[in-house]
Formats: C-alpha cells, structure tokens, sequence
C-alpha cells in the first residue's frame, strides 16, 4: 500500500464519520454531535464526536490517524516480524449506547494500518473492523434485520464473505469468563490483505456504510417505547459486559492506550451509567431472563439448513 492509497483511505474514513454523524443526529431530539479535535505526538491526529441526547444516552463516533516509531506490543504479540517498525494507522470507531433499553447498543469500527519499515524489512499492510449488536431485550426481527444487511453487504464480496466473519465476530465477541457472546455478533474481521488493495477498500467502504443501514431502522423503531425503571436497572447491569469485554479483551483498546492515543477517545466506548450486582440472577420466565438465550452463536438467517 503505497502513500497515495493510503491517503486515499484516510479521506473516506473522514466522509463515513461525516456520514454516520448525520444519520445518527437526525434522529435525537434537538441535540448534536460536540466534536474534540486533538493531535498526537507522534504525528497524526483525530476527530473525536460525542452525542448526549435523549434518544442516545452517549454516541461516540472517532475517527482517528496516527503514527508511530515503534509498534506496542498489542500489534506484534502475533506478528514478531514487525518488531522495531514504525506504524501508520487510521480509523472510524464508534459506540452507541441509548437511553431507551429496548434499543440496543450497537457497535462499529474500520480501520487501515500498515508499517513503516526503518532498513530493508518487509512493509506490512491490512484492513479490519466489522460492527456488532448488543440488545437487552431482544427482538427477533431486529436480529434478523441487522444479519440480513451484513449478509448483502458482504455477498458482493464472496459467498463465504458473511459466514466466515460473522463466525469470526462470535468468536472475538466472546466472554470466556461469563461464557457469553456480549450479544447477537454481526461481522468481524482483521489482517485483510489477500484480496488486494481495491477489492479490500471497496469491502470495507461497504462495511461503513452498511452500519447506519442496520441500525437506524432498528432505533427508529423503538426509541418511542416505554419503559420503566426496573428495565433500566438492568440495562445498565448488562453494560457492565460492556465495559468488562473492552477492558479485558478488546485489541484496539490495548492498540490505543499502548501506542500513546488519546485516552478520552479510546475510552468514550464506556457506557456512561452502569451497574454491577453481585450474583445476580435474572428471575425465570422474565423478559430478562430471555436474553441469556441469545448469548451464544446462532444462524440467524437460516443458512445452514
């Protein structure tokens, strides 16, 4: 990946934050996005944009591009060929927690990295990112709506495309210590580079695009239901997987406090009120108790019959 593609991406990224900024403001009432700009000492910089509404409690869309002299451990732990190369990285990442608890939060992320040898080493380059689904109180025509856009987006690409990163996002997604998918997946990908740099562009350009296409029909539909405080106290329970999966497991959280980010930004995926109850055990029969049976992988949309 040469320079000019490179900045090729980075440009686009830039347009999909713009992009996923509008749709998602459109919908709250009277608030909008604040944005930080910020820059990082290494070159770089990014565009950080936080939405406190009251149909989102917090959306936090970032869009980031940094650089580095030297890869932190996060990116060579897998990769010991890389050590001692500087980096280059760029992304659109954001979380959306609502108010509403029978929205669910959603998440989405694409991003480019490529190194920057000091000598005669190899340059390495690839795309990641995908988006995911956590609800609280499930709907399966939501469930099935968020898969069927990640299956269109993806079957220009392949026909194995959605199956491989969908298995992937359940995967990745995954609490070992909670044995609990954090929700119903969605796509997740990383180390793309076997397609080439156009077909690899052109999935992820699909990929950030398809986000809003899924999600906002979803929010549409129930940012006008009601709910009542017990529905809230375990909303905000079950955030608490939220923060513990970005907190143990994420790779790009590590990534970003390892290589010097800006820590607001890599932590605005944190769910602004959360609770922790010791043991709880959601009574059987609830609407609550309902969720746990779709904490682990399934086949949403019937492909495998």
């Amino acid at each position: 990946m040469n320079q000019q593609q490179f900045d090729q991406v980075v440009t686009f990224l830039k347009s999909l934050q713009d992009d996923i900024c509008q749709q998602l403001a459109s919908i709250e009432y009277k608030k909008s996005f604040q944005e930080d700009a910020w820059q990082h000492s290494n070159g770089g910089g990014g565009r950080t944009r936080v939405l406190n509404g009251e149909v989102f409690e917090q959306a936090g869309v970032n869009f980031s591009h940094v650089k580095g002299d030297a890869l932190p451990a996060a990116a060579t732990a897998k990769r010991p060929e890389m050590i001692g190369q500087g980096f280059e990285a760029s992304g659109v990442s954001l979380v959306v927690h609502p108010d509403n608890p029978f929205i669910p939060t959603s998440h989405a992320n694409v991003r480019v990295f490529r190194t920057v040898p000091k000598g005669d080493e190899k340059s390495h380059w690839w795309f990641g990112g995908g988006f995911d689904l956590t609800p609280y109180y499930p709907f399966d025509d939501d469930i099935r709506h968020w898969h069927q856009v990640a299956y269109d987006a993806c079957k220009p690409f392949g026909d194995d495309v959605y199956s491989k990163f969908k298995a992937w996002c359940d995967d990745y997604f995954y609490l070992k210590h909670r044995d609990e998918t954090r929700g119903v997946g969605g796509l997740f990908f990383d180390d793309l580079n076997e397609w080439g740099f156009d077909k690899s562009f052109a999935f992820i350009q699909a990929i950030g695009q398809a986000y809003c296409e899924a999600y906002v029909p979803i929010v549409k539909r129930h940012k006008g239901s009601i709910f009542d405080n017990e529905h809230k106290d375990f909303q905000k329970y079950r955030r608490g997987r939220y923060v513990e999966f970005n907190l143990v497991y994420d790779r790009g959280t590590l990534f970003g406090l390892q290589s010097g980010g800006r820590t607001e930004s890599i932590l605005m995926s944190l769910p602004p009120e959360v609770s922790y109850r010791y043991n709880y055990q959601p009574e059987a029969g609830t609407q609550e108790a309902k969720l746990y049976d779709y904490l682990k992988p399934h086949d949403w949309l019937g492909l495998n019959k």
